[in-house]
């Protein structure tokens, strides 16, 4: 795999400039996404961008990547995020934790947590 930190350096601009399809060619076929904002999660390639298909209609985010750690297949991101609503309303500025399950040098699931 090319250097973790590059990888995911390219994985949040390109999020954060919705191109979501350069996100999701990182993925393995079979991915499971947590959905941030609804619950539950959503699955394979097709789920991921119709969610966040449907995300972008609601809200705006930026999600910045602060410190970067692995072990083993499970990358752990302590990560800045910023949403605002359509009409520029704040509506969260928190630090989150986003956990990367890879399998190889795709991302095969991903989870969210709150900051300890």
């Amino acid at each position: 795999m090319e250097n973790l930190k590059t990888f995911f350096q390219e994985l949040y601009y390109n999020f954060n400039t919705r191109k979501i399809d350069l996100v999701i060619a990182r993925m393995t076929d079979d991915v499971k996404w947590a959905n941030g904002m609804e619950g539950g999660y959503v699955f394979r390639h097709k789920g991921v961008k119709e969610y966040w298909t449907r995300q972008f209609t609601m809200i705006r985010s930026n999600v910045t990547p602060l410190e970067i750690e692995q072990e083993k297949d499970l990358v752990k991101i302590k990560v800045h995020q910023v949403v605002h609503d359509l009409n520029e309303t704040l509506l969260s500025d928190e630090i989150v934790y986003h956990y990367f399950r890879m399998r190889g040098d795709r991302i095969a699931g991903f989870d969210i947590g709150k900051a300890p």
